[in-house]
């Protein structure tokens, strides 16, 4: 018996839909696995269609497909390495999530993935059947048992493998980021290693796909939890690694070991590889934005700036008579800094034409909200407008704090088709704005350095649509509000909970209205990279019409 074994881990980015693009993908790590003589090359849970596809997934005429395009994979790669790689599965009527083995030109081994997600962003009980938990598969001299993602967060499908001959678990994932996830990880996958006493290779996808960034970060433990091979996050990476037999079974040898960033880096780096990707995979080549000399716009451009480079990058500035000095400044400083095309479109004229074909319908009236906001859907008309005539997708740019308590305006700034820092709380955003002047990675397109004047951080938030006016005036100051914001939706808590934090019950109660009576405003909001467990969309879905509020 054969005392090594080889596996090619490709932690790659699909493309959900691509079913002949992701397949050439994967021929070509293939070919790299079969070049450096590996026994499987493997690949991430549903590979062929990309993840997550979601109803798309029910489509006959798509899984009928891939399950083809599976078919011919299989034939083009006889001649070498066994492959295993995830795909969709039809049995009878019903659809699975599947791993499936190609040896000898043929698919020789299906495995059908038991525990379905039916939490936060995962709907997998809607789209799928829960298959039979089912043995191992032999590739030569080695029995492989692959528990299929959420299988391997559950004791029960790692234990029937062991206990039927497995002697390497492979464990293929389709997993999102969220910050601090890969601890949350590396916890479960010891434990099936200690329950199994097998070694395990976690093996998951990177890339964006819409909200969701898959964060690759793919590692290796031996038996007792030691780690034997850790993968980079956010890069596509291509690794082999070794397997020896010893007298208590196989033992992967050390291998490739990438210290992972910390939590602000891997956060910044999620809101550039999403737009990125979800700019390449929707064929968008150039973006633009309103940049209002604010902190959001300029994070925001900074980001599609690393993204794209600055030459795929509008900033506009769309003044109005209470746009300050320091603002026009500000403004022009950081696109200057970032080496953006920079546009100056004040919106005076066309607010006066507004303003007199409303004034016989608005006479007697007193101006107040209604006219600050036909600024903001001035300005998003415009962009609009631009975006339409040069084909640059606009983005839109309010945080998480504003979009919580609908701080916004609807068809004004929030136009847009992505925004970046959608689940970043405004506290976070002056923290992140920090963490780029101070750091720039080769990953980062735009300069290194200051890129963001010091001004725009630390001056008073302000929209600038009435004399004088400032966030605090209409908000709680940003740390309560966003201390208040963690408990109630992160958290799910309570108002006794915010109190008992320390935050007065008038407070609370003022967001909690804010926050439901927002939802139907993010309900028409743009897609945005997801960075914690309850961003907004797949993660906290809640009922636009609702009358139901916390009497504590």
């Amino acid at each position: 018996m054969a005392d090594r074994f080889r596996i090619t881990l490709a932690q790659l980015n699909p493309t959900v839909g691509d079913l002949q693009g992701n397949a050439a993908k994967a021929r070509e790590a293939w070919e790299a696995g079969k070049a450096a003589g590996s026994d499987l090359v493997a690949f991430p849970e549903l590979f062929i269609t990309g993840y997550n596809a979601q109803d798309l997934m029910r489509k006959p005429a798509f899984y009928t497909e891939a399950i083809e395009v599976l078919r011919e994979l299989a034939k083009d790669c006889a001649d070498g390495p066994a492959v295993a790689i995830g795909a969709p599965w039809i049995e009878g009527t019903d659809l699975y999530n599947a791993y499936h083995v190609l040896q000898n030109g043929e698919v020789t081994a299906t495995v059908l993935k038991h525990h379905l997600p039916n939490n936060n962003v995962f709907d997998e009980v809607r789209v799928f059947t829960s298959g039979p938990v089912a043995g191992p598969f032999s590739v030569g001299p080695v029995r492989i048992g692959s528990p299929i993602c959420e299988d391997a967060w559950h004791e029960d499908v790692a234990e029937t493998l062991a206990e039927t001959g497995a002697e390497i678990l492979l464990v293929p994932n389709g997993s999102p980021y969220y910050r601090d996830k890969m601890e949350v990880r590396l916890n479960h996958m010891v434990s099936r290693v200690v329950e199994t006493d097998l070694p395990l290779v976690y093996l998951n996808m990177v890339g964006g796909q819409d909200d969701q960034v898959f964060d690759g970060g793919s590692f290796v433990l031996n038996r007792k939890g030691e780690i034997a091979v850790k993968l980079a996050v956010f890069d596509e990476v291509i690794s082999h690694v070794d397997f020896e037999q010893g007298p208590e079974g196989w033992v992967a040898l050390p291998g490739e070991f990438v210290t992972h960033p910390d939590n602000m880096e891997q956060d910044y780096h999620v809101m550039v590889l999403s737009l990125r990707d979800y700019m390449r995979k929707t064929g968008f080549k150039k973006v633009l934005l309103g940049l209002s000399g604010g902190v959001d716009s300029a994070l925001v451009a900074t980001i599609a700036a690393d993204a794209l480079g600055a030459d795929n990058v509008r900033c506009v500035m769309l003044p109005s008579e209470y746009t300050s000095e320091h603002s026009l400044e500000d403004a022009k400083e950081m696109a200057t800094n970032l080496g953006c095309r920079y546009d100056f479109v004040p919106i005076k004229q066309g607010r006066d034409a507004i303003t007199a074909t409303l004034a016989p319908l608005f006479e007697g009236t007193e101006e107040g909200l209604t006219e600050e906001n036909i600024q903001s859907r001035l300005r998003g008309l415009l962009l609009m407008a631009l975006s339409n005539k040069f084909g640059e997708m606009l983005l839109t740019t309010g945080n998480k704090s504003e979009v919580a308590v609908g701080y916004a305006t609807i068809y004004g700034d929030m136009a847009g088709g992505y925004n970046p820092i959608k689940d970043l709380y405004k506290t976070r955003v002056f923290d992140i704005c920090r963490w780029r002047n101070e750091n720039h990675r080769d990953w980062m397109m735009a300069p290194a350095g200051a890129v963001i004047p010091d001004r725009i951080i630390t001056k008073p938030p302000s929209a600038e649509l009435r004399e004088d006016q400032k966030d605090s005036d209409s908000l709680p100051d940003y740390p309560v509000l966003d201390g208040i914001l963690k408990i109630l939706v992160d958290q799910d808590g309570s108002i006794a909970d915010c109190v008992a934090a320390g935050y007065s019950r008038e407070d609370a109660k003022r967001v909690e209205h804010l926050l439901y009576i927002s939802e139907y405003k993010r309900f028409q909001s743009a897609p945005g990279a997801r960075l914690s467990p309850r961003a907004f969309w797949l993660d906290r879905r809640y009922p636009i019409a609702n009358r139901w509020r916390d009497k504590g």
